[in-house]
């Protein structure tokens, strides 16, 4: 039984490190660090390594987001935090009946690098991602 739990903990810590890894501003590839100052020069971003590539975290005109960077340099799509009242009705109704009686924790509107829309409800922690106009794309673990 100590031999599962310990195999069970491992593996968990190797998933984790995996997403959402914190690291140094050294650690960030120059190309990466370039192309977020390009994009937004007065902001001061704190980086995490999301799988193959780099998020920053950031405040941009008074509102939290993030971008994802590839190690090319290139923006993948950027996240800003929005009012949950802000997300399409669509979205709202979804959730309502998806997940009766539970709460929107944090809404977001993505911008992929294509210029698609989507939109992120967060809900017992999952993402659960919409396109522009509401429609239920999937659902993912937060």
């Amino acid at each position: 039984m100590k031999k599962r739990l310990t195999v069970a903990v491992v593996l968990g810590v190797l998933t984790m490190s995996a997403r959402g890894q914190k690291l140094n501003e050294s650690q960030v590839p120059a190309v990466v660090k370039i192309a977020f100052e390009k994009k937004y020069p007065s902001a001061k971003a704190s980086w995490d390594k999301e799988d193959a590539n780099y998020e920053a975290n950031f405040k941009h005109d008074g509102k939290a987001m993030s971008a994802v960077i590839d190690k090319k340099g290139t923006i993948v799509e950027t996240e800003t935090d929005i009012p949950v009242r802000d997300l399409p009705q669509s979205v709202q109704d979804y959730v309502k009946k998806k997940y009766p009686g539970s709460k929107i924790e944090e809404a977001a509107r993505i911008v992929k690098a294509n210029g698609d829309v989507h939109y992120e409800a967060e809900v017992h922690h999952k993402d659960v991602i919409f396109d522009a106009n509401g429609k239920f794309i999937k659902e993912a673990k937060d």
